[in-house]
């Protein structure tokens, strides 16, 4: 393993309490991400410099594109379409609703399949109350105008991490909770949308920084927030540690691979309430490195031939 000297830029001092799902619009050449608990949706455009900021009526834990000015969400009570219009008003349309299996829950990480369906995962709130009520679901649009939340996983208590490997055929998932602190493997089936043969990928228990948000390389390598050690992580596809780059803040949330050339690595952090701000005044921020390597552009949602098959 090698620690990168690789310099940090602040992109922009944003002081998000939990910056999370960055997406970079190709189309636009700008970055997305979300204020989880502020209810927000915010967009950086390279040109401008400018940040234009929507507020959403529930947290949103994760978002996808759909087209210029729509996206998919997971909110607390379900997914929703967003349709962002100007001076911050923000359209806000029930796609599906989760039936969570205990109060305070809501969706946390997730992202598209190289197929366009959406993957997310949901999680107690009061995390150390958490005894593995979060799931996995997946919500496709299908052609045959049929729309389903399909419950793939269950018994997580905080998942994260989802990625998936350039071929659509590995989908990496992370548990961030203390307790737990592993990332998986899966066989998926681009067809179907279904994992499999779930396996230990990384024990982080064995690295600084518990699981947070990934992404996947152009070479297939997976890169983890290394949340409370203000590290970002590179793994091979083989599981090897082969490279972390520092941050400055404890709590680096999510990565996201953008700019011209999808060589820059944007990194949102959170900015908890009541901590120490002395050593990281820039809690919160976000960030770009320049790790050396190029990512992959974001799949959009869209509606795919075939219905995901039933629990």
């Amino acid at each position: 393993m090698r620690m990168s000297m690789t310099q940090t830029e602040l992109v922009l001092d944003a002081r998000n309490t939990v910056g999370e799902s960055p997406v970079w619009s190709v189309a636009e050449q700008a970055l997305y991400w979300v204020d989880i608990p502020a209810r927000t949706l915010h967009r950086w455009s390279l040109a401008s410099q400018t940040v234009s900021t929507w507020q959403a009526p529930e947290m949103l834990g994760c978002v996808a594109a759909v087209t210029p000015g729509r996206w998919i969400a997971g909110a607390e009570s379900g997914v929703f379409e967003l349709q962002l219009g100007k001076d911050g008003h923000l359209g806000f349309t029930r796609l599906a609703s989760v039936k969570h299996p205990a109060p305070g829950m809501r969706f946390n990480d997730g992202r598209c399949d190289r197929q366009g369906r959406f993957l997310a995962g949901t999680m107690l709130m009061n995390m150390a109350s958490s005894a593995g009520e979060g799931s996995v679901y997946s919500y496709q649009n299908s052609s045959n105008g049929a729309d389903q939340l399909v419950q793939l996983l269950t018994g997580f208590k905080t998942p994260n991490g989802m990625a998936f490997s350039p071929d659509g055929r590995t989908m990496y998932l992370s548990d961030s909770h203390p307790s737990v602190q592993m990332v998986w493997a899966f066989d998926y089936d681009p067809d179907s949308g279904t994992p499999s043969r779930r396996r230990v990928f990384v024990d982080m228990h064995l690295v600084p920084g518990r699981p947070d948000g990934a992404a996947v390389d152009a070479d297939g390598c997976y890169w983890i927030c290394g949340n409370d050690a203000g590290l970002v992580h590179r793994f091979t596809p083989e599981g090897k540690l082969d490279m972390s780059l520092a941050v400055p803040v404890k709590k680096p949330a999510m990565c996201a691979f953008g700019g011209p050339n999808l060589d820059t690595l944007f990194v949102t952090s959170i900015r908890p309430e009541g901590i120490d701000l002395a050593d990281q005044p820039l809690a919160g921020g976000l960030f770009a490195l320049r790790p050396g390597v190029r990512g992959l552009p974001e799949p959009e949602f869209s509606p795919v031939p075939s219905p995901l098959p039933s629990c």
